[in-house]
């Protein structure tokens, strides 16, 4: 696997590259992308970090596994590309937006208009076996996501880390409390959402507000 990545990541993370945990996953994700249809495509693996650079980050979003569907995965988490049916837990997550900031549903599921505003989409597994969710996990991409997290808590100062559900929290569970916002729900998938653990958190306005008060340009969500 070729890393091809933003050059102000590429400083930050060039001693993960090297690690041999690293050069084991890259091996097996070349496997896999040679032998099986797997997700996103190869040149969008790294999307988060490409529309995201390191000096531009102001907030966190922590999500699992890449979408396992055709044409859905676009290397930012929870979103998806251009013209694909918006996912249950994406319609959630605007459906929270629409009533906490009453602005209008939007109608595209892409982020990258996010992450083009500072926002760090990150996935804690880069990619996945079509029709197989979770057929990536415990091959290094955690490790590897780990330290992106941890590089952005310690270089850092005042990132908004949104943590929800359980997996995002555990994920999140290092991010020094003393020098960044740390806003944590439930996950919008329907099952949590549907139990009273996802609407109403407001962390759109509660981000926004934030960033407000340390003189940042808010997020157009």
């Amino acid at each position: 696997m070729k890393v091809n990545i933003h050059p102000s990541w590429g400083k930050v993370l060039e001693n993960e590259f090297e690690k041999s945990y690293f050069q084991e996953l890259s091996s097996f994700v070349k496997a896999e992308y040679a032998t099986h249809k797997c997700y996103p495509k190869g040149d969008a693996i790294f999307a988060a970090f490409d529309y995201c650079p390191f000096d531009d980050v102001k907030v966190v979003i922590i999500g699992q596994d890449p979408y396992h569907g055709a044409g859905q995965a676009n290397g930012l988490c929870f979103s998806v590309n251009e013209g694909i049916a918006i996912p249950p837990s994406l319609i959630n997550i605007f459906k929270e937006i629409e009533k906490d900031l009453l602005i209008p549903y939007p109608n595209s599921g892409n982020l990258e208009r996010w992450a083009k505003q500072g926002v760090l989409l990150l996935n804690a597994t880069l990619t996945v076996r079509e029709s197989e969710a979770g057929s990536h996990q415990n091959k290094g991409w955690e490790t590897f996501t780990d330290a992106v997290i941890q590089h952005v808590s310690d270089q850092k100062e005042n990132i908004i880390f949104l943590l929800w559900g359980g997996f995002a929290k555990k994920k999140g569970a290092k991010i020094d409390q003393n020098k960044h916002c740390i806003l944590t729900s439930g996950h919008p998938s329907p099952l949590s959402a549907n139990r009273g653990l996802w609407f109403g958190n407001k962390h759109f306005s509660q981000t926004n507000a934030f960033l407000k008060s340390k003189d940042q340009n808010e997020i157009n969500w």
